[in-house]
């Protein structure tokens, strides 16, 4: 057992107690640092004339049309870039939101976002909730969508992405499409997720949902394994629902992007190892000092980064 200090004490069975000052890094922007410092909120309260004035500019520097609608049965948001690429009216990007399976973060800026800046019509996917509806139905309605897509788009122009929640219902479509014998899409984004729901890494227990500063709200979980109304008494192992355990050999290239203070990161970091130990062509991108699921603030230089990115890798594996 290594030796405590002042700082840290480590219990027989190696759990570590640990106090620590940890400063705002100047390696970050000045608009993160200036936000990050000034104990403001990372996002601005729903239904508040803030949240309004950015959902306001999301749509004027990501002009697109959204129309509601359902597809196979179940809801979904066509998201059409208003400058649209003629040259990509044959590929389709399907956006899964974030929301810990029982809400829709995101879909609308998840989707508006990449529709924007890639040229390409993201169906935005509002699939079922937990807790009225538990593993498999959002994975169902997923398979679902993407089942249609396939008779409209070929599957070396259709892609994946999602954020949180959505990152790991991506990977959950994936391994349960392939064992419905469907062709897999072009290429994933799996955008701060863990796909191990049987076991948690370092980050569960150091971070909130904005880093360092709503960690207890993260304990009740802690205390057992989280997505519990997701979940349900289902088996935590099964491939499905827990790709970790599955095959992922032949799985599409995939972007898996986190940052430092996101209680998603051990998941995404282990996620890339198993699909490089699968020998897929996984790229990851970590960003210093964000928060989880950052770039849903998309006017910080650091989330035009991480948007850019994750639009580039999309569009370039769509061909």
């Amino acid at each position: 057992m290594p030796p405590a200090d002042d700082l840290t004490t480590i219990d027989s069975d190696g759990t570590a107690h640990i106090k620590r000052a940890v400063p705002v890094p100047k390696t970050i922007s000045p608009e993160a640092y200036a936000l990050m410092t000034s104990g403001k909120r990372w996002l601005p309260e729903a239904g508040t004339q803030e949240a309004a004035d950015l959902a306001e500019k999301l749509h004027a520097t990501y002009p697109v049309e959204i129309t509601e609608t359902t597809l196979a049965g179940v809801a979904t948001k066509f998201v059409i870039p208003k400058h649209a690429a003629a040259h990509k009216q044959d590929r389709v990007l399907i956006c899964l939101h974030g929301g810990g399976f029982t809400s829709d973060s995101g879909s609308t800026l998840e989707g508006t976002t990449i529709a924007a800046l890639t040229g390409i019509k993201v169906i935005a996917v509002e699939y079922r909730l937990a807790p009225e509806y538990p593993f498999p139905a959002a994975v169902d309605d997923t398979v679902a969508v993407y089942r249609q897509a396939l008779k409209q788009y070929a599957p070396k122009r259709i892609g994946v992405y999602g954020t949180s929640a959505g990152a790991v219902l991506a990977a959950q479509m994936a391994v349960a499409s392939r064992r419905l014998g469907l062709p897999l899409p072009a290429v994933l984004g799996f955008f701060s997720g863990y796909v191990d729901l049987a076991r948690y890494g370092d980050s569960r227990f150091l971070y909130g949902t904005n880093g360092f500063t709503n960690f207890s709200s993260m304990l009740p979980a802690l205390k057992g394994l989280g997505m519990v109304p997701y979940v349900g008494g289902h088996d935590r192992q099964d491939p499905v629902l827990s790709p970790m355990y599955a095959d992922l050999k032949g799985f599409p290239p995939t972007l898996c992007m986190t940052s430092t203070r996101d209680h998603c990161l051990s998941g995404t970091v282990d996620f890339h190892r198993a699909l490089l130990r699968a020998g897929v062509d996984a790229r990851l991108m970590v960003f210093d000092a964000m928060p989880h699921a950052f770039w849903y603030l998309f006017d910080l230089p650091e989330s035009r980064e991480a948007l850019e990115a994750q639009a580039s890798f999309l569009d370039r594996r769509l061909g």
